[in-house]
């Protein structure tokens, strides 16, 4: 059975390549923390401030995209965020500036929130009701780009080469990548029920299903993104590592997620998206918390090397929570998807914003080690609330049959 069907496929196909490349955006700042700590002289708390206004943007804009692609189309809500995307990437980090990069960060966010909720949303109206395949492989497409941005940054440091081209880079990529949009059959894709829109609206927040969606990606999103953002500077601190060692952990940390994201919808055909979801939980919380003991133990190179196997199986286990959580809320509200979709993927950039916040706090008064910690415990949490939407989504579509 095909991921979508023929007629989305050009569609798709050019929407997975652009989120290969957003991948890569959403992970180059974790990747060039260590040189942006030494070459700019910020702190921890500074860092952390920069990284959360990039999040203010993100869900922020999850949210008004939501709201917008009814308004103005698929189409035009995902040229609005390129643009926007494109201006942030081609000046972040010419200057030391923390006001500047701040600002320019707060617009990268943005331009990143309107992309990724209009390709969740075109991807669940591509796809069969409930599938979750072409949901999970162009979230495969997201891991790419993430393993690839350290990798390119790894070797622009061992070259020593300025390691701001890469923003420079995709900010191009960006770039053409809008002038093709015009191109491309958004007109294929086709509205929820609006018959019903106004009742179900009105409905949204009285569901558990539509907050639980919300928390889930919430805590999911800030683990993920902060064992994104810090995992080179926990290497760095406490293993000892070169900033170029650091900066490989990021693309193996987002290898793993690759694996996951498009082993599983390729070789699994099967419909139990609520077993491979809380199989996946499990997974990312119990290798955090290995990695979190790690970093208080003795042991050398043995040590790293252990710890580098447990950042490759969280990130397996990171693989399918936001792509199989997202198509459980397509499926709990079907008539209202983007606005659900939208509100649910917020709850990913709160995450975000808040954890850099938690994290530096954290790591400048009780060290890096206790950050991790912190980590640890979301994700045990972040289990709960999946499992918790799973039963209610599971019992809606009861009585809704019914």
């Amino acid at each position: 059975m095909s991921i979508v069907e023929k007629p989305f496929r050009r569609l798709y196909t050019a929407l997975f390549a652009l989120f290969i490349v957003f991948g890569m955006s959403m992970t180059i700042i974790g990747a060039t923390l260590p040189r942006i700590l030494e070459d700019f002289g910020w702190s921890y708390a500074g860092a952390g401030v920069v990284i959360a206004a990039s999040a203010v943007g993100y869900f922020s804009a999850n949210f008004l995209a939501g709201l917008l692609l009814k308004r103005i189309g698929t189409r035009a809500t995902i040229l609005v965020g390129l643009a926007v995307l494109v201006t942030g990437l081609m000046f972040f980090a010419r200057t030391s500036s923390l006001p500047v990069n701040l600002l320019l960060n707060l617009a990268i966010g943005i331009g990143q929130g309107f992309l990724e909720l209009t390709v969740n949303y075109a991807t669940v109206r591509m796809e069969k009701p409930g599938s979750g395949r072409a949901m999970n492989l162009i979230h495969g497409a997201f891991s790419i780009g993430a393993v690839a941005g350290p990798l390119i940054v790894g070797l622009l440091m061992r070259a020593a080469l300025p390691w701001a081209i890469v923003y420079r880079g995709i900010g191009v990529i960006f770039a053409l990548s809008a002038f093709a949009m015009p191109l491309l059959p958004f007109d294929l894709l086709k509205d929820g029920i609006n018959n019903a829109e106004n009742k179900e609206k009105s409905s949204l927040a009285r569901h558990p299903a539509y907050w639980l969606g919300f928390t889930s990606l919430l805590l999911y999103v800030g683990v993920e993104l902060g064992i994104s953002n810090w995992i080179a500077e926990y290497f760095v601190s406490v293993f000892g590592a070169a900033p170029a060692q650091g900066s490989f952990m990021v693309s193996l940390f987002w290898g793993g997620l690759l694996v996951g994201r498009l082993g599983i919808p390729i070789f699994y055909k099967g419909s139990r998206s609520d077993v491979l979801l809380i199989a996946s939980a499990l997974l990312m919380t119990s290798t955090i918390a290995g990695l979190t003991i790690v970093g208080f133990l003795n042991g050398g190179p043995i040590l790293i090397t252990l710890a580098s196997i447990l950042v490759a199986l969280a990130g397996l286990g990171c693989a399918l929570i936001y792509p199989v959580v997202v198509t459980f809320i397509s499926m709990a509200f079907p008539n209202d998807q983007s606005v659900a979709i939208g509100f649910s993927s917020m709850g990913g950039g709160v995450g975000s914003f808040i954890f850099p916040f938690i994290m530096s706090a954290i790591a400048s008064s009780y060290g890096i080690r206790t950050g991790f910690t912190t980590y640890a415990f979301f994700s045990i949490i972040c289990v709960i609330s999946c499992v918790l939407l799973i039963r209610v989504v599971t019992s809606r579509k009861r009585e809704t049959a019914e």
